[in-house]
């Protein structure tokens, strides 16, 4: 399992924040469970890291950072 978070440079609709919003693992099958971190918490998960940067990633505005 690889363990990421979700890095939101800009919060372009005022709801999550900025900063580290999100921690989520990856799974050998490549699965991924996301986390988040804000006042109201909840559990997602998403086929790929792929889709979650795509649902997530607001072009750019927010980054997938991968724990070493």
């Amino acid at each position: 399992m690889k363990q990421f978070k979700l890095n939101r440079l800009e919060d372009a609709t005022g709801i999550s924040g900025e900063g580290i919003i999100a921690e989520g693992i990856q799974f050998s099958d490549g699965r991924c469970v996301l986390r988040w971190l804000t006042e109201i918490t909840s559990i997602g998960i998403y086929d790929s890291i792929d889709d979650v940067e795509f649902i997530h990633g607001h072009d750019g505005k927010t980054v997938i950072e991968w724990e070493q």
